[in-house]
């Protein structure tokens, strides 16, 4: 059973560590704001989902935005404007939020009562890899049906958990040869 890469690159290869594919694509099927927050628009969506009942302004508070009411009655009615650290304050709260929010419904919407979502691996890319110390690794699918553990972690932002489930619960299952999987050039699912 391989173990999990230590020097990876060493000679060439290049990729990316699954788990941190799988997030950019749980964080495209959120559909957060797309509007950047330092435009006023984009400032006030964000502003306004964390300030539209008090479970928000609590959650969004766990999440780091410390700012007074006032300050915020100010920034809507546009009498003061956030500082960059606030903005990125703002930024960071929102996503942490929306995941949370949307963690549950992600969820099942990925296990599809039990039926699971087809996980496609792209391999790592070896174009500059020397031919002798090149791999035969081909394109592989999957269906996982155990998303708990990796939602949970990713809606937490914590990733070093979320690696750790998404090396035991998805790639392991993909027989002997998973440690070639642990870095890929592209994962692909649609929920």
């Amino acid at each position: 059973m391989p173990e999990r890469n230590i020097e990876f690159g060493k000679f060439g290869a290049r990729g990316v560590k699954g788990h941190e594919l799988v997030a950019r694509q749980l964080d495209e099927l959120v559909g957060f704001v797309v509007t950047p927050v330092e435009q006023r628009r984009g400032f006030l969506a964000r502003l306004n989902y964390l300030t539209r009942s008090e479970h928000a302004r609590q959650a969004a508070r766990v999440a780091g935005l410390t700012v007074t009411d006032r300050t915020i009655k100010a920034w809507k009615a546009g009498k003061r404007a956030p500082s960059r650290r606030n903005l990125e304050r703002l930024e960071a709260a929102y996503r942490a939020v929306r995941r949370q929010n949307v963690a549950r419904y992600l969820l099942t919407r990925l296990n599809r009562e039990g039926r699971g979502t087809r996980v496609e691996f792209h391999p790592l890319v070896q174009s500059q890899v020397p031919r002798p110390h090149q791999r035969y690794v081909e394109y592989r699918h999957l269906n996982v049906r155990r998303w708990d553990r990796i939602v949970s972690a990713w809606a937490d932002g914590d990733f070093e958990r979320m690696d750790d489930a998404w090396v035991s619960d998805v790639i392991q299952d993909l027989g002997s040869q998973w440690g070639q999987y642990e870095y890929v050039s592209n994962i692909g699912f649609s929920a």
